[in-house]
C-alpha cells in the first residue's frame, strides 16, 4: 500500500497547457473532418448531375436513333389507284407489312399499282423489292418498275404468255440500267446517299431483287430475279410461282462458272464469295456472273384460288410456303369470305350486303396476314427486314 502511494505521489499532475493542447487538437481535427465530409458530398453530388446528364443525354440520342420496328402496315387500294368505283370493285383486296426487323437500315420497297395498264382498270400491279448494300436501287424500282412495264406491255400490244416473258425481260433490263447509271443520272437536290458517303464511293455495289406479280381476272404473271418469292394459295396446297436464284442452284452454277465465275462458300454459297444470290438488279461490279434476267411464269386463275403473296428472304427464310399460307388462310376464315359484286352493283358502287363480308373485313383479313408473317418471321429469328404482300384471290373480291 505504502509503494502504490508513493507511485501515485510521483506522478505529475496534468497541467492547463496540456489539456489545452489536447483540446485544441480535438477541435481541430473536427474542423478537418467536417470540411472533408462537405468536400465528398460536393462530389457525390457533382458525379449524381453528372451521371444523370450523361443518362438523359443517351436517352435523347437513342430515341432520335432508334428506328421503329413496328411493321407498316396497309390495306385496300393506294391513294394514287383511280377513284372510280368500277375500278374499284375490280381490284382484288390487299394489304402488305414491311417492318425494318433487326437490321440497322431498311432497305425493302413495297410497290402496289391498282389498275397501272393503260385504258384497262383490270390488270394489277404488285412487286416486293429487297434491297442490299443501299437501298435506292429497290427505291428506283418501286417508282419505275411498274411504269415500264405497262410501257413494254403497250409496246408489244398483248397480253399472251410468250409475250409477258418478253415485257418483264425488257423492264427488268430497263431498271438494271438505270441502276447502273444512277449515280450520274439522279438530281443535284437529291440528299447524298449512304453509299455515297463511303471512300471509295460504292454505288456499282447496290443492288436490288425484284419479285413482281401482275393480276388480271384470267392468269396471275410473276417475273422475279433474286431470292424472294411468290407463293400462291390454291384449294389449301401452296404453289410456288417463282423459284429462288441461289448462287449453288444446279442451273444457275453452271451459269456462273460458265461466265468465268465461281460460287464460293462463305456464310453460305455467294457469288465470288460475295452476294448470296445469282440474280439481282443492279451489282455493276459482279457483271455477268449476277444477272438482272428474270424467270417469268404465266398463270391462270381458277375458283380454287385462295390468295397470293410476295416476300422478301426475311420471311422465306424462316417460315415454309406452306406455314405462310396456313397463317393467310386463318386470317380469311376469321374474316368470312368476300362477298360478290353483281353488275347493278359494280355499277353504283355499293356492294350486295347479304353474302359474304364487306370490303373492309376483307382488307382487314389480308393486312392482318401481312402483319403476322412479318410478327412471326421475326419470333422466328429472322435477322433482315421483311415485307410481304398479302393478295386475296378469292371470288367476288
Amino acid at each position: 500500500m505504502a509503494a502504490i502511494c508513493c507511485q501515485e505521489a510521483k506522478s505529475p499532475p496534468a497541467t492547463a497547457a496540456t489539456v489545452a493542447t489536447v483540446s485544441a487538437s480535438a477541435a481541430a481535427a473536427a474542423v478537418a473532418s467536417s470540411v472533408m465530409d462537405r468536400r465528398r458530398r460536393r462530389l457525390e453530388l457533382k458525379r449524381f448531375r453528372l451521371a444523370s446528364d450523361l443518362e438523359q443525354s443517351a436517352a435523347e440520342y437513342a430515341g432520335a436513333r432508334k428506328r421503329p420496328r413496328i411493321p407498316r402496315t396497309v390495306s385496300g387500294p393506294c391513294p394514287d389507284a383511280a377513284s372510280a368505283s368500277e375500278n374499284m370493285d375490280r381490284c382484288p383486296r390487299y394489304g402488305f407489312s414491311s417492318v425494318c426487323g433487326r437490321r440497322r437500315e431498311m432497305e425493302d420497297a413495297v410497290s402496289i399499282r391498282p389498275g397501272f395498264l393503260p385504258g384497262s382498270g383490270k390488270s394489277h400491279f404488285f412487286g416486293v423489292f429487297d434491297g442490299h448494300g443501299c437501298s435506292h436501287v429497290a427505291t428506283t424500282c418501286q417508282e419505275l418498275m411498274h411504269e415500264a412495264v405497262a410501257e413494254e406491255h403497250e409496246k408489244a400490244g398483248s397480253g399472251e404468255g410468250p409475250v409477258w416473258k418478253e415485257v418483264m425481260e425488257r423492264s427488268f433490263a430497263r431498271l438494271d440500267e438505270r441502276a447502273a447509271n444512277w449515280a450520274t443520272t439522279r438530281s443535284s437536290e437529291e440528299p447524298a446517299c449512304r453509299c455515297e458517303q463511303k471512300m471509295p464511293s460504292r454505288c456499282d455495289h447496290v443492288g436490288s431483287t425484284a419479285v413482281v406479280a401482275v393480276v388480271s381476272p384470267i392468269q396471275i404473271v410473276v417475273a422475279n430475279a433474286g431470292d424472294s418469292r411468290a407463293v400462291l394459295s390454291r384449294a389449301g396446297v401452296p404453289v410456288a410461282l417463282s423459284v429462288d436464284h441461289k448462287p449453288d442452284r444446279p442451273d444457275e452454277l453452271e451459269r456462273i462458272q460458265a461466265a468465268g465465275g465461281r460460287v464460293i462458300y462463305w456464310d453460305g454459297a455467294r457469288v465470288l464469295g460475295v452476294l448470296a444470290m445469282s440474280r439481282a438488279i443492279g451489282d455493276g461490279y459482279l457483271k455477268p456472273f449476277v444477272t438482272a434476267e428474270p424467270e417469268v411464269t404465266v398463270t391462270e386463275r381458277s375458283d380454287a384460288d385462295e390468295c397470293l403473296i410476295l416476300a422478301s428472304d426475311g420471311l422465306w427464310d424462316v417460315v415454309t410456303n406452306e406455314m405462310a399460307c396456313d397463317v393467310a388462310r386463318a386470317c380469311f376464315r376469321s374474316n368470312g369470305r368476300p362477298e360478290p359484286a353483281t353488275a347493278q352493283a359494280q355499277a353504283s358502287g355499293e356492294a350486295k350486303a347479304s353474302e359474304g363480308v364487306s370490303k373492309a373485313e376483307s382488307d382487314r383479313a389480308c393486312s392482318d396476314a401481312a402483319m403476322l408473317l412479318a410478327k412471326l418471321a421475326l419470333a422466328r429469328g429472322s435477322s433482315d427486314n421483311v415485307s410481304v404482300v398479302v393478295v386475296d384471290l378469292r371470288r367476288g373480291s
